[in-house]
């Protein structure tokens, strides 16, 4: 492994929420987590999953970061947010007409992905406000789910000038 210092930057007061629902692969959910751990972003795993993340199944795949993230399971995407009703919510879609970067982040946000195979059921991107894409060039049907995570998480870390502090530790 490496060894030298690190670019860091200090921990912001309210975190960003990353939320995936249904997640089905877990070297994915693997990467996600390892993105929260880099950015003490909480992570929430939304109804059931398409793998175990128990002690002997994590250690089997390798998720090395698991023990840095704060990870909460909720049976349902209802549960999840009557778990905190005043969190503002971004749902993440291939099929939105709004770019992700027309979104106003703030902290404390949660940032919703779906399932690898088909994103996020429609009746739950009915009727909502902030639903975003990430758009592409390419004719490529979707980025992969770790890959969308880290590029909003990212630049809603950014908006909120989480990086304007950095030093080497």
């Amino acid at each position: 492994m490496p060894q030298g210092l690190k670019l860091r930057a200090s921990p912001t007061n309210s975190p960003f929420h990353v939320v995936l629902v249904e997640p089905e692969i877990p070297p994915n959910t693997g990467a996600v987590a390892r993105t929260c751990g880099a950015t003490q972003s909480p992570l929430h795993l939304v109804g059931p999953l398409g793998f175990q993340i128990d002690e002997h199944a994590v250690r089997r795949a390798g998720l090395d970061y698991w023990d840095l993230v704060e990870i909460h399971r909720h049976e349902s995407f209802e549960v999840f947010e009557e778990s905190d009703p005043h969190r503002r919510i971004h749902l993440f879609s291939a099929t939105a007409s709004r770019s992700y970067l027309e979104a106003t982040f703030e902290p404390g946000d949660a940032l919703v992905f779906g399932r690898e195979s088909v994103g996020l059921p429609r009746e739950l991107l009915e009727d909502r406000q902030n639903v975003w894409a990430i758009p592409t060039i390419g004719a490529v049907r979707s980025l992969n789910l770790s890959n969308a995570v880290a590029i909003v998480l990212y630049e809603a870390l950014r908006q909120n000038r989480a990086f304007e502090d950095t030093f080497l530790g």
